[in-house]
């Protein structure tokens, strides 16, 4: 049996046994899980995967929940300021190999962070075509998707 599945059994089980069925029981009932299961099973080998994916996906949720409160900051400092000001532009991200889910992410990621959209990615998946709603620089903005989003992603889908 998965540790996946493990974790989400011992979190039924939690929930069931502590009372009412609510989201918060659950998710408490998931990390007391999680967190017995990597004491049991840290060193086994089928665990450890398990175990360093759920380390890099609450990574990327904190990175993404720290770059999504950078990126408001910055569009209310863009539309509270001048108009002359802003440099609109479409910058072409190369984007590394990576699977459809991964790539999914990515773009959704970009698109949700403010001051940026996902536009495309082109047909050999080579390339994401993102609007900015500042440009000052467009190898600065390449380099921050690049060693943030996508490097992130790359980590958990590796």
């Amino acid at each position: 049996m998965g540790a996946f599945l493990l974790n989400i059994i011992l979190a039924c089980v939690w929930t069931i046994s502590i009372g009412p069925f609510e989201p918060m029981n659950f998710v408490i009932g998931f990390g007391l899980a999680y967190a017995a299961l990597a004491v049991a099973w840290g060193r086994h080998r089928n665990a450890s995967a398990y175990f360093g994916k759920t380390t890099k996906c609450v990574s990327y949720t904190i990175y993404f929940l720290r770059e999504l409160i950078i990126a408001n900051v910055r569009v209310v400092g863009f539309t509270l300021g001048p108009k002359s000001r802003m440099r609109p532009g479409i910058i072409a991200v190369p984007v590394e190999p990576m699977p459809d889910a991964a790539l999914t992410i990515l773009a959704n990621s970009v698109t949700l962070t403010p001051g940026t959209l996902t536009l495309d990615i082109s047909d050999d998946r080579s390339t994401m075509f993102i609007h900015c709603m500042h440009v000052d620089d467009p190898d600065a903005v390449r380099a921050e998707i690049k060693n943030g989003f996508e490097r992130r992603l790359l980590e958990i889908f590796a």
